[in-house]
């Protein structure tokens, strides 16, 4: 069979089971009537060297060219600045569509234009691969958040740091209540507090659930400690935190806390 025969077949394969658990999930998550969007977040596990450069030229000049061709945008790429097992890099891809996120590496692999820029990439030796490991979760975004939020540092490709934060919980009922908890207020003392919000997304598919993962933006580390100072001694934060229905229990039991930096050609 030929290589690109097989990389298709298993991708599809693949991509019909991810389709297909996601879409059972999110059925039971969605409300009606709301069009969320679907996140994934991908992870690159690099070596420092030649593996960092040539992960990067594939992901700028072939994989986000080609998403953005199938539909797929805008794209975030990001460095791993704080947080453990660096060197990696973040992908944040979003689609309306689950079908078109779950199935995108298929469509990538009958694309010429792309098998042509991602050569390098692709055909790498296993004595030399071009990456150490590929980590991906799905997520669907919060109700009440429905779609990612471009900042204006973005557009205008500003200086900008981003927060990536992962709540996980002891229990599904802790993990909803801290879902809840976002949607009875959070979001607006986020806002008051001057935070950058990106998305909000609830883990369909990955590790460690059940658990959230949201993303937050700001000009420095100055600017987002700052902003933290701010929203830990709102009123209304304190009076939210310690309502009966969410300080029952501890409804987080571990927190992730990533800093990112966008690379020069990421979307977002």
């Amino acid at each position: 069979m030929e290589r690109r025969e097989f990389l298709t077949t298993s991708v599809a394969a693949s991509a019909f089971a991810l389709a297909s658990q996601g879409s059972a999930q999110a059925r039971l998550s969605a409300a009606p009537g709301k069009a969320r969007e679907y996140y994934e977040i991908r992870k690159y596990h690099l070596q420092s060297g030649p593996q960092i450069k040539l992960t990067e030229s594939y992901v700028s000049d072939a994989l986000i060219p080609a998403l953005n061709r199938l539909g797929i945008a805008p794209v975030g790429a990001f460095h791993l600045d704080i947080g453990p097992e660096t060197p990696t890099l973040y992908l944040l891809v979003p689609s309306t569509n689950l079908e078109a996120l779950a199935t995108a590496e298929l469509h990538l692999a009958q694309d010429a234009i792309f098998m042509k820029a991602a050569e390098p990439f692709w055909n790498t030796p296993a004595t030399a691969p071009a990456f150490q490991r590929i980590e991906s979760s799905l997520l669907i975004a919060f109700e009440g958040w429905p779609k990612l939020t471009l900042p204006a540092s973005s557009t205008q490709h500003g200086k900008r740091i981003f927060q990536l934060r992962t709540y996980e919980s002891a229990t599904s009922q802790d993990h909803v209540r801290k879902v809840e908890m976002f949607h009875h207020g959070e979001f607006e003392i986020f806002q008051a507090s001057g935070f950058g919000q990106v998305f909000y997304g609830d883990t369909l598919i990955g590790p460690r659930m059940p658990n959230l993962t949201y993303m937050l933006s700001f000009a420095d580390m100055a600017d987002l400690n700052a902003k933290w100072d701010v929203f830990r001694n709102a009123p209304e934060w304190k009076k939210l935190s310690s309502s009966p229905r969410y300080a029952f229990e501890a409804i987080v039991s571990n927190i992730s806390n990533l800093i990112l930096s966008p690379t020069t050609y990421s979307q977002i």
